[in-house]
């Protein structure tokens, strides 16, 4: 007779939990989110303040943030790899553009859909340029990119097995290292490297070889660690990242963005390094 009295019991506790565990969905009222800081036009710092990061991924997260009534703040945290790895312990709750990769998500829920489809490329030194077709032509030879960065699941299970990679914390030390002869090639997108090229005054120096090494969608990913993961959040920046791709968003955004960065360029700034 204990048994159906302790069933009922529990379905009575239950029942009076509900309408506080339904006031506990969405309970946050402020995310903070990270990213790469070296990816204009998708992310960069503000010249204004250098502790937050700006760029078209930026721009969109905050017409999420507004539209689910959460406010999003995007702030520098570090190179690449530390922002992943602020996001990996939920310290930071969301990455502002990650590709999709087994190891992060062990540590993170993606958003879906993808607001980008971005290409990546194999940057060489003019003058210094090799035979290249294809994933193969890389073989032998040493090549430079980012600590933790990531080129899709495909290639970078390919890199791990066949290719020599040198690894540096930010897009300006691959590029210098690759200048130097240190490094035969550099991995990464194309975006992003144009923009940092053109501000180093690198782009007589470089040259992006064709076809792309891989073309890979951009999510938003929200940490497992994040106080603020649960149900009532995942389903409404999903549904709010569905509707805003569907309008064509991202893309008005990303082209605004190139603009912004060009025209920052050409303002003197004082930027403090990257870390």
């Amino acid at each position: 007779m204990r048994a159906p009295s302790f069933v009922t019991s529990s379905l009575l506790l239950l029942s009076l939990l509900a309408p506080m565990l339904g006031v506990a969905a969405g309970k946050c009222e402020r995310l903070v989110a990270t990213g790469n800081p070296e990816y204009p036009p998708y992310l960069w710092r503000d010249p204004q303040n250098p502790q937050k990061l700006i760029g078209a991924n930026a721009d969109l997260l905050q017409q999420i943030g507004e539209q689910i009534g959460v406010e999003i703040e995007v702030m520098h945290t570090g190179p690449w790899s530390r922002a992943q790895d602020e996001v990996r312990t939920g310290r930071v709750d969301l990455l502002a553009g990650a590709f999709l990769t087994l190891p992060r998500l062990e540590s993170m829920d993606y958003v879906h859909p993808a607001f980008y489809i971005t290409p990546s490329m194999i940057w060489v030194r003019k003058g210094h340029e090799f035979p290249y077709s294809g994933w193969e032509d890389l073989r032998g030879r040493v090549g430079g990119t980012l600590v933790n960065n990531s080129f899709g699941q495909q290639f970078d299970a390919f890199a791990k097995a066949n290719l020599t990679l040198e690894s540096v914390p930010s897009l300006t030390q691959a590029f210098q290292k690759l200048l130097l002869g240190r490094t035969e090639y550099v991995l990464y997108e194309r975006y992003p490297g144009v923009a940092l090229a053109n501000t180093l005054g690198l782009m007589e120096d470089l040259q992006a070889l064709e076809p792309p090494i891989s073309s890979e969608g951009l999510f938003l990913t929200l940490s497992h660690n994040s106080a603020c993961n649960d149900p009532w959040l995942r389903g409404q920046l999903a549904k709010k990242m569905t509707e805003l791709t569907a309008t064509g968003l991202p893309e008005t955004l990303l082209q605004r963005n190139l603009e912004r960065w060009k025209s920052q360029q050409l303002q003197p700034a004082s930027v403090p390094p990257s870390e």
